[in-house]
Parts: C-alpha cells; sequence; structure tokens
C-alpha cells in the first residue's frame, strides 16, 4: 500500500484542523489536477434523504491548497486504517477512492507522494459539476445529525482563514448562502 517508510497525508477539509492521527510534522501543500468542492451529497451529517445536504470532495481538476501531514512509519498502518475507517465508510461506502498523488511541499517546493482521498464520481452520493446557485440553495436549506449545511460551510471557512488558506470559490458561495437567508 504505502512502502516501508514515513508517508503523507494530504489534508483539504477537516483533517486540516482535525487529523485524529499523530504526525511528525505538518506542511503547506499543493495537489495539482484536483479542487476542494461542495460536491459530495449528504443524507446523514448534513441532510436528510429528503434533503440532502453537500459536503467537501476533492474533485477532479484546477488546484487545492491544503496541508500535508507526514506520518512516522510507525504509525503508518495505525493512521491509514484509522482514515480508510474514517473517510471511505464514515459516509457513504465508496464515496471517497485512496489515491496516493504528488503534491508540493509548500516552503521547499520539493514533491511528496501523499495519500489523498477523492471523489468517486461513479457513486451516487457524487452532486457533479452543479451550479454555485444550486450548492447555495442546497447548502442554505440542508441540515442533518452534525448540524446544518449553513454551519459546515462557515466553520470550513473559518477554519481556512485561521490557517492562512484563501478559497475564493467558498467565499463566493458564503456570500450567495447569507443572502439566501
Amino acid at each position: 500500500m504505502h512502502g516501508d517508510g514515513d508517508i503523507w497525508v494530504f489534508g483539504y477539509g477537516s483533517l486540516m484542523w482535525n487529523p485524529g492521527f499523530p504526525y511528525e510534522e505538518v506542511r503547506p501543500a499543493l495537489l495539482y489536477g484536483y479542487h476542494r468542492a461542495f460536491c459530495l451529497y449528504s443524507e446523514h451529517y448534513r441532510g436528510t434523504p429528503e434533503n440532502r445536504g453537500l459536503v467537501l470532495g476533492l474533485d477532479r481538476g484546477g488546484v487545492c491548497r491544503g496541508r500535508a501531514f507526514r506520518v512516522a512509519a510507525s504509525e503508518a498502518d495505525a493512521a491509514m486504517d484509522y482514515l480508510i475507517k474514517r473517510e471511505m465508510f464514515g459516509h457513504a461506502v465508496d464515496v471517497y477512492e485512496l489515491r496516493w498523488l504528488r503534491v508540493v511541499l509548500g516552503e521547499t517546493g520539493e514533491d511528496a507522494r501523499a495519500a489523498c482521498f477523492v471523489v468517486n464520481p461513479a457513486h451516487d452520493h457524487y452532486a457533479g459539476k452543479i451550479s454555485l446557485e444550486e450548492t447555495a440553495t442546497i447548502i442554505g436549506s440542508a441540515s442533518g445529525k452534525s448540524g446544518t449545511n449553513r454551519e459546515y460551510l462557515a466553520n470550513t471557512i473559518t477554519h481556512l482563514e485561521a490557517l492562512g488558506i484563501a478559497d475564493g470559490p467558498l467565499h463566493a458561495l458564503q456570500r450567495l448562502v447569507s443572502g439566501s437567508a
């Protein structure tokens, strides 16, 4: 799966501020070929089967600013077991795919191969490329067992800003959601 040495894990959403596993270091990182998007329907955490919400996923195209965590070889298997349970079975089964992708580490510009959980476009919870307006309408009205979709968006933006990560599309979405109150 990942070899015998230390591993890197790329975080683009809640993993950035709540990784849930021990790590040796964390660095800003860029992932090319994917972007952060509200592209997954949520029927439990941020919505219901009758009024689905949306949650973040790594979707194809663009670039994503996030954080890369270096996990010691001695902790790598446990960290990956935890992440697979959290990301691949904590939501709809197989909504994410584990891929080992190249990330560029911020301060040095060096490359690292990192575990990335990207959306599975064949899954029925994949929303695809929906308009910003439709996304805002869904987020503005959905709520699930973890709270409202509005809270999820606001919390994500707050945490990204605290980490110094600007995400223009999420801010534009926030403005639309706020206008739909």
